[in-house]
């Protein structure tokens, strides 16, 4: 018989995180986050639009995938959706930085044609 799961719950999808007690006892010995989600009222099934993205739960800040194993005393978090693609803010960033060294090189050897 599977013992009761104390969890601690962070939500952050609503702005300032959330913390809240959650005690569950699992129907079986391998309990996962996606049991959790479901006793939470998170969500009903792995392909539940509120979680479908990717990254959007994990435990003590690693992301966890629906079926992963979870423990006694783990912290659940749930996080907010991100506003800034990292990747495309990635980008553009080292664009601008390309763009800028171009720039100064190319103004470099300008001045060094220039004069007599």
């Amino acid at each position: 018989m599977a013992t009761k799961l104390h969890i601690l719950v962070c939500d952050a999808r609503q702005g300032d995180p959330v913390l809240k007690d959650f005690t569950w006892e699992p129907r079986d010995s391998a309990p996962t986050v996606g049991q959790v989600l479901m006793a939470l009222g998170v969500a009903d099934s792995p392909t539940d639009p509120k979680i479908a993205r990717k990254g959007c739960f994990g435990v003590f800040g690693k992301r966890k995938d629906w079926d992963a194993p979870i423990y006694d005393g783990d912290r659940l978090e749930l996080y907010s959706e991100l506003l800034v693609d990292p990747m495309a803010a990635r980008r553009k960033k080292a664009n601008k930085d390309l763009d800028a060294r171009l720039q100064a090189k190319a103004a470099s050897k300008k001045g060094r044609f220039s004069g007599k």
